[in-house]
C-alpha cells in the first residue's frame, strides 16, 4: 500500500522550532522528488519546499526561505522539514507530497499525498 505519514506537528511559541517528519512506504522513495505545502483555515494549499530524488536539488518559498530545511534520507525512506524561527502565520496543515520525475512546487503535479500534520504558532 502507498502510504504517506506526517509526524512532528505541534504547537510552539513563536520564535521557536519544530522538525516534520514523513514517513513514506508502498513505492521506490528514491524514485521520487518530494516537496512540502502549507494550507491555513480558509486559504489555498501551498508550496513550502521541495527536493529532488538525489536531494541535490531544492527549492524553498520565499517566505520560508532561511528558516526552514527540507531533506531527506533515502535508506530510511523519510523526508524531514526543519522549521526555525517559527512564526504565527506560519500555522497551517502541512502536508508531504511525491512524484516522479523533477521538483516542482506545484500542488497539481503531485500525485500522492500524506493526510497532513497540524503546525500552530502562537504569538
Amino acid at each position: 500500500e502507498v502510504q504517506l505519514v506526517e509526524s512532528g506537528g505541534g504547537l510552539v511559541q513563536a520564535g521557536g522550532s519544530l522538525r516534520l517528519s514523513c514517513e513514506v512506504s508502498g513505492f521506490t522513495f528514491d524514485q521520487n522528488a518530494v516537496a512540502w505545502f502549507r494550507q491555513a483555515p480558509g486559504k489555498e494549499r501551498q508550496g513550502v519546499s521541495c527536493l529532488s530524488r538525489n536531494g541535490q536539488n531544492r527549492y524553498y518559498q520565499d517566505s520560508v526561505r532561511g528558516r526552514f530545511t527540507v531533506s531527506r534520507d533515502n535508506t530510511k525512506n523519510t523526508a524531514d522539514l526543519q522549521m526555525h524561527g517559527l512564526k504565527p502565520e506560519d500555522t497551517a496543515v502541512y502536508f508531504c507530497a511525491v512524484r516522479p520525475f523533477g521538483i516542482s512546487i506545484y500542488s497539481g503535479d503531485y500525485t500522492i499525498w500524506g493526510r497532513g500534520t497540524q503546525v500552530t504558532v502562537s504569538s
